[in-house]
């Protein structure tokens, strides 16, 4: 399976409002999205964090790149910062493995 990891902060008020536009309906799309096994959300250190598992990485791409996450990805870099990171796995991290390796391997964006 595919584990993809996601830890963002809003950036001000507005950053704050608009993204929670973007990430509820991006998170009820996830979950509904084929191909996703496990869809969860928590508050880490100040970050919003997400952390999904699907069968394929290409199935996590075809969600990523549709619907309200793609508007949200465009919208991203006045809203918020962060990192992500995905990988090949066979089982689901617990949050702390998680939100670990976001912070050694993540992506900046």
């Amino acid at each position: 399976m595919y584990v993809s990891i996601t830890g963002l902060r809003p950036k001000g008020l507005a950053g704050t409002l608009r993204f929670w536009l973007l990430a509820v309906p991006s998170f009820r799309q996830a979950q509904t999205a084929q191909g996703n096994m496990f869809c969860a959300v928590k508050k880490i250190n100040g970050h919003q964090c997400t952390l999904t598992a699907w069968e394929s990485r290409e199935q996590m791409l075809n969600f990523m790149r549709s619907g309200v996450h793609l508007k949200a990805m465009k919208a991203f870099g006045s809203i918020a910062t962060g990192k992500t990171y995905g990988y090949e796995t066979d089982t689901i991290p617990g949050w702390d493995e998680a939100f670990a390796l976001l912070q050694e391997k993540g992506r900046v964006y």
